[in-house]
């Protein structure tokens, strides 16, 4: 992990510079938490969260002379990351594909009445609705505050605290269903 000196150097070198030495070690200092971020949301697909990461890369290295600093920059990575993967969202909801699980939310087949198996976490969080399920990543997988979701969403804290809330309902009601069964 970079201090923020170190940080705040190689940004400089980057936008200054157009140093691309600099902003491979950026790359690297966060890759692992984009990629991570980006699996959660699509539900493990490896190949897809590395092209979603590597497009939030390339965006944020052209973007670099943009950012203004007003919040940190994995905050900002975060927030480009979550574009792209909802840009991909509807690219994929105009191309009316549904071979990926049905990301539109409509997982009746997976219904916890519906499996023999218990469900597992990565089940009941499909049943979540896209930013239900942003919004439980970032705060109990990558442990970001609320404020920091707010701004990687572009959601009021109010509108995130909601989602989190019923997202945790709705997980705790699916899990609990699950292992009564």
């Amino acid at each position: 992990m970079l201090t923020r000196v170190e940080e705040i150097k190689l940004l400089a070198q980057c936008a200054l510079a157009d140093n691309r030495d600099a902003f491979g070690r950026l790359v690297e200092a966060y890759r692992a938490d984009i990629t991570r971020f980006l699996l959660n949301l699509t539900f493990g697909d490896a190949a897809l969260s590395d092209d979603l990461a590597q497009e939030a890369f390339i965006k944020a290295y052209l973007s670099i002379r943009g950012f203004k600093g007003l919040s940190k920059f994995r905050t900002w990575l975060y927030r480009i990351a979550y574009n792209e993967y909802y840009a991909w969202l509807r690219r994929r909801h105009e191309e009316r594909l549904d071979d990926y699980g049905q990301l539109a939310g409509s997982l009746s087949d997976t219904a916890p009445g519906n499996c023999d198996d218990k469900m597992d976490v990565q089940a009941a969080m499909r049943q979540l609705t896209d930013a239900q399920r942003a919004v439980v990543a970032l705060f109990y997988i990558d442990d970001l505050p609320i404020n920091k979701i707010a701004q990687i969403t572009g959601m009021p804290t109010g509108t995130v605290k909601s989602h989190l809330s019923r997202a945790k309902a709705k997980l705790a009601q699916l899990l609990t269903n699950d292992e009564t069964e």
